[in-house]
């Protein structure tokens, strides 16, 4: 963040404001977690801060401090237009486009309210009057921490604060094992540590909360598993009779594209999943190494993110979705085989 917009907003922050945080659909750790922190970090300014969320999150989530507070878009849809009608500040998190909150996007467009992007994703729009942005940062709760530090607040974290950065920088850097976890990372989790965040607490509660239902799907998911050894690719899918005969509650997939990497000579991975409701297949996409799942995902399904995890989505069925896939990986047989 230059050191003009770092002035501007500790001015717009030196008076009273009506704030609002939003995080993109379907959020995950790194999006509550980032809004969690900056929501108490802003409230204990004084500041009159909210966070609305487009819609809802996993469970394993809920835990966290302050969630209690958090407006589902969906569900509280005039209280959340309420405040974001009387905002004067918006904050959003963890997405660089309007098009990442769903339904939210034209009722934020209508706003006046000088917006503040803080992110971590690749090719930002200009939506913002001021933007941190930095796709080499770990997560946007990494930037929400040198946030608190531009303002010169790095001393008023809580351990409120410090947890819910905790969980967003874990679950972002798959515990600390990607390649965007660098030794400023480990210097703010030790410090976040010293501050009160409950690491081994932490883990337990994101990493350790299965259900019998999500066990038995994610044997379902590994018995669909495709593995293609020339493509150094494999990928699974889950059908939308599969999520239902298991009893799918958002958050329960979470992680299980990751599977395929943990085998030998993979280096990409894939998995796609139906949604009937939607009328889509939702996909996720790993990588380790060079291959850019961002730049494939924005290529071919609509979609992006980092280099090495992306999202996208197919109109087509699973089965004409799976093969164009496969048809895909053709052309990068080269760059896949390296």
């Amino acid at each position: 963040m230059n050191f003009e917009d770092i002035q501007a907003v500790k001015e717009l922050l030196s008076t009273p404001q009506k704030i609002v945080i939003v995080p993109h659909k379907n959020p995950d750790g790194d999006a509550i977690g980032s809004a969690l922190a900056l929501w108490h970090y802003l409230n204990n300014l004084g500041q009159n801060a909210s966070i609305i969320v487009p819609n809802d999150y996993p469970k394993f989530l809920k835990w966290m401090p302050g969630n209690e507070h958090i407006f589902n878009y969906e569900r509280e849809n005039v209280q959340a237009k309420g405040r974001i009608s009387e905002a004067t500040i918006i904050f959003t998190l963890d997405f660089n486009h309007l098009g990442r909150v769903g339904q939210m996007r034209a009722v934020l467009e209508e706003s006046d309210a000088a917006y503040i992007m803080i992110d971590h994703h690749q090719d930002p729009s200009d939506y913002a009057h001021y933007s941190y942005s930095d796709a080499s940062m770990s997560s946007t709760c990494e930037m929400v921490y040198n946030f608190i530090e531009y303002l010169g607040d790095i001393d008023t974290i809580t351990p409120e604060i410090a947890n819910c950065l905790y969980v967003g920088i874990m679950t972002d850097t798959g515990s600390f094992k990607f390649a965007s976890t660098t030794s400023r990372t480990h210097r703010i989790i030790a410090h976040l540590i010293d501050k009160g965040a409950e690491n081994t607490t932490i883990h337990h509660k994101i990493y350790d909360t299965n259900t019998p239902n999500r066990l038995h799907l994610l044997g379902c998911a590994l018995k669909n598993m495709v593995i293609l050894q020339e493509y150094k690719t494999a990928y699974i899918t889950l059908s939308q009779e599969e999520l239902d005969t298991y009893g799918f509650q958002k958050g329960d997939t979470e992680g299980f594209v990751n599977y395929g990497l943990t085998l030998e000579g993979i280096i990409f991975a894939a998995i796609f999943i139906e949604n009937k409701e939607e009328g889509i297949i939702k996909i996720s996409f790993r990588s380790v190494g060079d291959f850019s799942v961002n730049q494939f995902a924005r290529k071919y399904f609509q979609g992006g993110g980092h280099d090495n995890a992306s999202g996208g989505k197919s109109e087509r069925s699973m089965a004409e979705t799976t093969a164009y896939f496969e048809s895909l990986l053709q052309d990068y047989k080269v760059i896949l085989a390296v």
